[in-house]
């Protein structure tokens, strides 16, 4: 069922540019399950499928710019101003001994300055500077550096895993010749450290994979072999992620990071079970606790026995890292489950977990969420607090860490391969620069995806090079279809890469068309629960909203810290509380479940930002009963899924649905009628 949006502007201009007319030589295509992967050599570490663009290097156009310059423009861009952890004076990173911004600092810097990289912006650059410039001042003659946090008398390393990454991009920005040394000093002094005294403490036991990819990096900076048995030493004393039927942890944050370690491992060791692990933790989390739409998993700080329902959900940190965890998968494997994956919890699950100017946040985001206040919502929330309202206080963590989760979808939009060619995986406006053949190409591409299916690519170049251009096509798409400078390609297959061999020149174009039609998806789990998809885009309830704005000092979490000379009053936290029914069933007749739905698309909002219900382009009509038994429970949170056979209302109502992620108040997974 496919409505072309005859009101959206953009996309007419996008569809009318004109194309060169002559075709680039040579095109042949084909359909490939992966890009072209170096075969396994002597090289004591294999080379990733799918190679990462320097951090800059790809710019955000249209929709997700807008995303960016509201991060920019909000609490991530100005949290050194207002959270107390950040005050330079008595930091743990700026002075021995300080008491302060031990994670916080590397949780807010890793965000900001990969968003300064990708904006160039000079006053956010300057800010970067300062902080790196004091972590690369601070390295002690053994190598440790940063704040010396001791557990037990043995030192504590987590933070510095994140510190590690801001250095890799940093470098990748600026090529400061500071960066490779210190890195080298500071993995001699974790390799000279006794396992006994090694990862020993909760976060950092769960987290080694971080300081593994980062040692990766390094060594294929520089070749430099001498680093390589840490990696052995951070998976032998790293929690174990192998176990086919049990996980280390149940914690969302540390599940979304330690997935990947075992791929990162079999990358120096080429054991094929060490990979599988990677997925089978993936797959074990979401077959337990994973029945619910958005890409993420039931577990609003611990993932628990009974509690799998949607109205469980994520931290805003969690969607930030899975995020993040499916780029490196990317890169290890190319294969396209990541990108499907990264692309959910980007466009379904991340905007909603922020008020639409991104000035606050809230801890827990759910598929099924339909009441965001400043309660306290233990034990249906395994923690005790005021976990649902939009603060720009809603924890330490979050609040410092959630600036991760655009950059690192930004950083996975365009990747070289090991053929000499660029793969695109994941899809949004951008500009890209890359150098391929020897050529230093810009490639950019415009689209309204997710909101649309149609892109193009266009080629910016001086001469003529030749490379292979990989696009992922998506496994929901049916009729695919691609050109190149207007002239129709082998077709593409869902699921799969399309490869397009030729050599290219400047002016040459590659258009994609990935048709978007609704789909179904139920949760035999939760109650045979239903979702409805468009294209890539999980659909719900659209619920009337109330914004009440509430004094952030007053309804913060506990450990939430204002400088003393913040204005709070520019920092309101929202509580929002739904104006309209929200308890529906959804009608699907059981001869043609979709037949009561129409798509309607509306005009691109004027202000690029598409993820609010106000603004949304796309709309799709249903029909629905209420289900008088299901409303909120006694811990106020949205009630449990209704049994199938709870009565439903005699009334048939029209409903309306719109993307997941434009929804802060949402029913995303559905009790359904068969009429």
């Amino acid at each position: 069922m496919r409505l072309f949006n005859l009101c959206a502007a953009p996309c007419l201009a996008l569809l009318s540019l004109p194309l060169n007319c002559l075709a680039a030589s040579s095109v042949t295509t084909s359909t490939v399950d992966r890009p072209f992967s170096a075969a396994a050599s002597e090289a004591p570490v294999r080379r990733l499928i799918l190679d990462k663009l320097p951090a800059g290097n790809i710019k955000p156009e249209g929709w997700l710019r807008r995303q960016l310059e509201l991060q920019r423009d909000g609490l991530n861009g100005h949290l050194s101003e207002i959270s107390a952890w950040l005050e330079r004076d008595n930091n743990a990173w700026l002075t021995d001994g300080g008491d302060r911004g031990w994670e916080e600092v590397p949780y807010w810097l890793r965000g900001y300055s990969h968003l300064a990289y990708i904006l160039d912006d000079e006053d956010m650059l300057k800010e970067t500077q300062f902080w790196i410039d004091a972590v690369l001042n601070s390295q002690k003659e053994n190598g440790y550096f940063g704040p010396l946090n001791l557990r037990n008398g043995k030192p504590e390393v987590w933070a510095h895993m994140i510190m590690l990454w801001i250095l890799q991009n940093y470098y990748e920005y600026t090529a400061d010749e500071r960066v490779l040394p210190f890195m080298k000093k500071y993995f001699e002094w974790e390799m000279a450290q006794a396992d006994e005294n090694f990862l020993e403490d909760y976060w950092e036991n769960c987290r080694g994979g971080d300081n593994m990819w980062s040692v990766i990096w390094y060594y294929n900076q520089t070749g430099d072999e001498s680093v390589l048995p840490l990696i052995e030493k951070l998976h032998r004393n790293n929690a174990d992620c192998t176990n086919p039927a049990r996980l280390p942890n149940w914690h969302n944050v540390n599940i979304a990071q330690y997935f990947r370690e075992p791929a990162e491992m079999y990358l120096l060791n080429g054991d094929e079970k060490l990979l599988t692990a990677s997925y089978n933790v993936h797959d074990l989390i979401r077959r337990t606790y994973g029945q619910v739409p958005g890409g993420m998993f039931g577990a609003d700080e611990n993932a628990r026995i009974g509690y799998i329902d949607p109205r469980q959900g994520t931290e805003t940190c969690g969607f930030a890292e899975q995020m993040l965890s499916d780029g490196v998968m990317l890169g290890i494997t190319a294969d396209p489950l990541w990108a499907e994956n990264l692309e959910d919890v980007a466009f379904n699950s991340f905007p909603a977990a922020m008020t639409p100017d991104l000035k606050a946040l809230r801890y827990i985001t759910s598929p099924n969420h339909t009441i965001s206040d400043s309660k306290n919502h233990n034990p249906g929330i395994d923690n005790t607090g005021p976990f649902l309202n939009m603060n720009p206080f809603s924890s330490r963590c979050c609040q410092h860490n959630h600036g991760l989760g655009w950059p690192s979808f930004t950083q996975a939009l365009a990747f070289t391969t090991n053929d000499d060619g660029v793969a695109y995986t994941v899809y949004a406006p951008n500009k890209a620069t890359m150098k391929l053949n020897g050529k230093n190409v810009t490639i950019t591409e415009e689209t309204l995806y997710p909101f649309d299916g149609k892109l193009r690519f266009s080629i910016q170049m001086k001469g003529k090079a030749h490379f292979p251009f990989y696009f992922r096509i998506p496994s929901w798409t049916n009729g695919a279809s691609a050109t190149v400078n207007g002239k129709p390609v082998t077709a593409p297959v869902a699921g799969s890469y399309l490869k397009i061999d030729a050599e290219w020149k400047n002016g040459d174009v590659v258009e994609l068309d990935f048709p978007m039609d609704l789909s179904l998806r139920r949760w035999p789990t939760n109650r045979n629960s239903a979702s409805i998809n468009y294209g890539p885009l999980t659909l719900s309830l659209l619920i009337d909203e109330r914004y009440e704005k509430k004094n952030s000092a007053e309804v913060a979490i506990g450990d939430s810290h204002w400088q003393k000379d913040a204005d709070t009053s520019k920092w309101p936290t929202y509580e929002i509380y739904p104006e309209s029914a929200w308890n529906y069933s959804i009608i699907l007749p059981e001869d043609n479940p979709l037949g009561y739905f129409t798509v309607e698309r509306l005009p691109w909002p004027a202000d690029n930002q598409p993820f609010t219900t106000g603004n949304v382009p796309l709309r799709v009509k249903a029909k629905g009963r209420t289900v008088p038994s299901w409303g909120i429970d006694e811990t106020g949170l949205t009630g449990v899924l209704p049994r199938e056979d709870a009565p439903r209302s005699e009334t048939v109502d029209e409903i309306t649905l719109v993307p997941m992620g434009a929804a802060r108040l949402r029913i995303s997974s559905f009790p359904t009628s068969v009429k």
